[in-house]
């Protein structure tokens, strides 16, 4: 491996931050339906078909210390990103129901907790990968340089 598609110490640890908050974003979405039995809409599963592959993906990169992780981490991040966005808009009653992908099953606008009275579930679903994706920017463009 060439040193230039290295990682550098910096750089392993805005990936390892990357890796760190996808992970516990994982715990939490896992402990959320399982612990606390609080089903997953249609788009909670959306989101987390696109966060959970970054466990992997970040650990990978980690391990080998390889920037092409960035390239395989971000179309993952954005796609969750988006769904997230979507999400919140819907959540918040921006987006109207007559356009809700939940039309059987959970409700995409159940409101199961809103920690210090406005952390949603969904919210910090979107703050987890707006978080990933900025990191995943800032190596970006250190590896442009």
């Amino acid at each position: 491996m060439s040193r230039s598609s290295t990682l550098s110490g910096a750089d392993w640890n805005y990936l390892f931050l990357s890796w760190l908050i996808a992970a516990i974003s994982t715990m939490g979405s896992i402990f959320f339906s399982h612990t606390m039995q609080f089903p997953p809409c249609v788009l909670c599963w959306y989101q987390r078909i696109f966060l959970f592959p970054l466990v992997v993906v970040f650990a990978t990169g980690l391990l080998s210390h390889d920037q092409a992780v960035v390239r395989y981490g971000l179309p993952l991040t954005l796609a969750g990103w988006l769904v997230a966005l979507y999400h919140n808009l819907l959540y918040v009653g921006i987006i109207p129901e007559s356009i809700q992908p939940c039309t059987q099953g959970v409700s995409c606008t159940e409101n199961y907790i809103e920690l210090f009275g406005f952390l949603s579930i969904p919210l910090l679903s979107l703050l987890s990968f707006t978080s990933i994706l900025l990191l995943l920017t800032i190596l970006k463009r250190r590896f442009s340089r």
